[in-house]
């Protein structure tokens, strides 16, 4: 079943208001198997919503209209619908009954004609009890194209949603999900890696999604049951990841999972202890491991060293070698990663030093970054060119690319 939403409302056009309720929707028919290919908004204009409905009756099987339900006279959808569908406005008797109450129990409340749309339906439609509100939604059959109105505040169209809609639609088989998340390889290299793939696909479907420094890959399918549903996803896993290495920077699963949260467990369930030196990133390595529960057993804490003077008093590096190497440098980093560990006692050492920005520093270009690891056995260090990005974003990413070295030393024999 191909799916469309049309939200109806001018400040949904003007930026008064988000759509939120297209996202609510799009999942909710999504869990159902039912496929949404188009959302669209246009505001209160009879005319453009008529050719809208035209277009949208010509390509979708489920027509879904949110919005403009209500008393005055720019609340048009059903009324719209009606003339779109060749019927007339029929009033509801619940719905009807509905406004009588309320008004009954409010008598200061002035009720006037124009409430009594809030109460009407296209006729033939069966109608959608507004459990949070007093506009009736409705829903019906027309030519094979099914046609559903709904209110546009958000409160009740999730409860009609919820209680009135979905219990009418029928499951197209249920949509599972799987996400797979990448770091170390940028978007238009993985998808050119899967191009073949992604260009055949029909069920389970691919869809790459870049982030700041990481890329994901959702995998959907539809399927009757989940263990069907995990064996199409587990097949074409295992043909991604045995691309040109893919396996190589794929690193966990899950919407809400990180590197940090990966790297988190693996310090808890290794029974590692990690200390961190930073420089440019002023904290926010430390931060991004601090940010779950537990933290204490494994981040014992850390040193924040921007000027070569506090390298230097902080971290017990030698000014002399501070100002022959640069505090950009190779040197600087195995140094603050070998200090930071011994001064605390951990299994490992991290640190990160370089250029953020905007400027050059000490002959270095803007994105360079140094990243220094130390354990018992040995002090590496490691260059990444991020770029000219922004301040925040070479920031973030030279966190993410520490965040890996620390897996990868973690999983290493």
């Amino acid at each position: 079943m191909k799916a469309e939403i049309i939200a109806v409302g001018t400040e949904i056009l003007t930026g008064q208001i988000l759509n939120t309720n297209a996202q609510f929707l799009s999942e909710k028919l999504a869990e159902l198997g039912i496929d949404v290919y188009f959302q669209t908004a246009v505001g209160d204009n009879h005319e453009r919503l008529l050719s809208v409905l035209e277009i949208a009756s010509g390509r979708s099987d489920l027509v879904v209209l949110c919005g403009g339900l209500g008393p005055t006279d720019d609340d048009l959808t059903k009324q719209t619908l009606a003339q779109f569908l060749a019927r007339d406005l029929v009033t509801d008797p619940q719905a009807s009954q509905k406004l009588d109450n309320f008004f009954a129990q409010r008598p200061a409340s002035s009720r006037t004609p124009n409430n009594d749309r809030q109460a009407q339906l296209v006729a033939g439609s069966q109608a959608l009890a507004n459990p949070n509100g007093l506009a009736v939604g409705g829903m019906l059959t027309v030519n094979q194209v099914t046609y559903v109105v709904l209110p546009g505040p958000p409160s009740e169209l999730k409860a009609m949603v919820q209680e009135e809609l979905l219990p009418r639609l029928s499951p197209q088989g249920r949509l599972y999900s799987r996400v797979l998340r990448f770091f170390g390889i940028g978007e238009s290299r993985l998808v050119t890696i899967l191009d073949d793939v992604i260009k055949q696909q029909t069920d389970p479907t691919l869809a790459p999604y870049a982030k700041t420094g990481e890329v994901t890959l959702r995998l959907s399918t539809k399927a009757s049951d989940e263990s069907l549903a995990q064996a199409k996803l587990d097949a074409l896993e295992q043909l991604i990841l045995s691309r040109e290495r893919l396996a190589d920077y794929f690193y966990g699963y899950g919407e809400d999972h990180s590197l940090a949260k990966e790297v988190a467990d693996l310090l808890k369930t290794r029974e590692q202890t990690l200390a961190a030196a930073e420089s440019l990133t002023a904290g926010l390595f430390q931060s991004s491991l601090a940010q779950f529960s537990g933290a204490s057993s494994y981040l014992v804490g850390g040193f924040v060293a921007y000027s070569m003077a506090a390298k230097a008093n902080l971290l017990e590096i030698p000014l002399q070698d501070l100002e022959e190497h640069g505090v950009v440098s190779a040197f600087t980093a195995e140094k603050m990663a070998e200090q930071a560990r011994l001064k605390l006692g951990t299994s490992l050492g991290v640190s990160l030093t370089g250029v953020a920005g905007p400027d050059s520093l000490e002959g270095q270009p803007l994105g360079r970054v140094y990243i220094g690891i130390a354990n018992a056995q040995q002090t590496r260090s490691y260059q990444v060119d991020i770029g000219k990005r922004s301040r925040q974003d070479i920031r973030q990413i030279a966190v993410l690319h520490a965040l890996d070295l620390v897996r990868r030393t973690l999983l290493s024999p």
